[in-house]
C-alpha cells in the first residue's frame, strides 16, 4: 500500500511540475486569500480568457498571511488582506503602488464602498474585493427565544453551545460595540471593561473558534455562534434555511473590508492586473456575490444577480470598520493574552 502512494505520489508531483515548466511562466498567476472565497468556476473562467495558469493558496487569518509575508513567503502575485493589515502591509514596503490606469473597472466600485476605505483612503495600494459583517447565527431548532443583542453571551443557560470567534480584534469589536464604545478605540480603561465583558462571556462559551463554528452550529453542536454568515449558510441545505438566523447585534458591529493587492516582488504583475480588473466586472461580481450570498461592492452587479443576500449595505449603517490602529495594538494584544491564558 505505502509503495503505492509513494509511486501515485511521484506520478502527482511529476505532472504538476511538467504542468508547471510547460507553461511559459508569464501565464502563471499566484494567488494567496481566504478559503472558500471565490467560486471555482470564476478561476476556470480566468484561466480561460487569458490562456494561463492560476495557482491558488488560502490562509486563515490576516496574522497567518501577515506573518508569511512579512517572513519571506512571497511567490505570490496577488493578496486578500483586510483594511488594518493592508496599512500594516504599506507600512512594511510590501505592496506595489498601483496604477489605476490599468484597472478600468475601478469605476464600478460602489462609492458607499470607497467612502470606508481609511486605512488607504486614496486607493493607492489596495482595491476592495468585498465588504461585509460579523454577526450572529442562531440555530432555530434548538433556541426560539432570544434578543437579537451581544448580552445572549451573558445567558448562563446557553453554556456550552455559544462560541466565539479566536480573533481578538472581531471579539473586542463585540465588546467595545456592546458598551457604546468605538471598536478602534484606544483608550486604556475602554479597552479593560471591554476584556472584563469578554471575561464574563468566556464562562458561557465553549471555546474561540474560527474553524469549525460554522459546521458546529449547522449541525446542532452548538446553538448561537459569532463569525462571518457567508461561512454557515454555504453548508446550509436550502430545505433547512428557515431554521438559521443571522442578525447584527442592535448594539452594532464589526465592518470589514477584505481587498486585492499586488506584493512589491510579484513576478507577474501585468496578469495581476488583469485578475483584478477581471473581478471587477459586474457579471464576475455578481458570481461572487452569489456564492458569498453578500452584497456586492460593485455597483451594477445586482443586474445579474440571482441569489438574495444575507443582508444589505444599507443594513451595515451601525457597523464601524476595523481600522489600524498603530502601536495601540499592543494594549489589545496585552488583554488578549489575558482572556485565552
Amino acid at each position: 500500500m505505502k509503495k503505492f502512494l509513494l509511486f501515485a505520489f511521484v506520478i502527482v508531483v511529476f505532472s504538476v511540475f511538467f504542468l508547471l515548466s510547460s507553461c511559459n511562466k508569464s501565464n502563471v498567476l499566484r494567488i494567496y486569500n481566504w478559503a472558500d472565497y471565490i467560486p471555482e468556476e470564476v478561476i476556470q473562467q480566468f484561466e480561460k480568457e487569458y490562456n494561463c495558469k492560476v495557482i491558488y493558496d488560502t490562509f486563515a487569518s490576516n496574522e497567518e498571511m501577515f506573518a508569511k509575508i512579512k517572513s519571506g513567503g512571497t511567490g505570490y502575485d496577488i493578496v486578500f488582506p483586510s483594511g488594518d493589515h493592508v496599512k500594516m502591509m504599506i507600512n512594511e514596503g510590501l505592496l506595489e503602488k498601483l496604477d489605476l490606469s490599468k484597472i478600468p473597472n475601478f469605476k464600478n466600485i460602489d462609492p458607499i464602498v470607497l467612502s470606508k476605505t481609511t486605512y488607504d483612503p486614496n486607493h493607492e495600494y489596495s482595491v476592495p474585493y468585498m465588504m461585509g459583517t460579523t454577526g450572529l447565527i442562531v440555530n432555530k431548532k434548538y433556541l426560539k427565544d432570544y434578543e437579537k443583542s451581544w448580552s445572549i453571551y451573558e445567558r448562563a443557560d446557553l453554556k456550552g453551545k455559544m462560541t466565539l470567534l479566536d480573533d481578538m480584534r472581531e471579539v473586542f469589536g463585540a465588546a467595545l460595540k456592546y458598551l457604546g464604545y468605538s471598536v478602534n478605540t484606544t483608550n486604556p480603561d475602554e479597552i479593560e471593561q471591554a476584556k472584563q465583558v469578554i471575561l464574563k462571556w468566556k464562562e458561557n462559551i465553549v471555546k474561540f473558534d474560527a474553524t469549525t463554528y460554522a459546521q458546529g452550529v449547522v449541525n446542532g453542536e452548538f446553538w448561537v455562534v459569532h463569525g462571518y454568515p457567508e461561512n454557515v449558510f454555504q453548508l446550509i441545505p436550502e430545505e433547512d434555511l428557515e431554521n438559521f438566523e443571522f442578525f447584527v447585534p442592535k448594539e452594532g458591529g464589526t465592518l470589514w473590508i477584505d481587498n486585492m493587492v499586488i506584493l512589491k516582488d510579484a513576478k507577474n504583475k501585468d496578469l495581476a492586473y488583469k485578475f483584478i480588473n477581471f473581478i471587477l466586472r459586474p457579471e464576475i461580481a455578481a458570481q461572487i456575490s452569489d456564492y458569498l450570498m453578500i452584497p456586492s461592492p460593485i455597483t451594477d452587479a445586482q443586474k445579474y444577480k440571482k441569489v438574495e443576500p444575507l443582508y444589505t449595505l444599507d443594513e451595515l449603517s451601525n457597523c464601524e470598520i476595523i481600522d489600524y490602529i498603530g502601536e495601540h495594538i499592543d494594549l489589545y494584544n496585552k488583554a488578549w493574552e489575558e482572556i485565552i491564558k
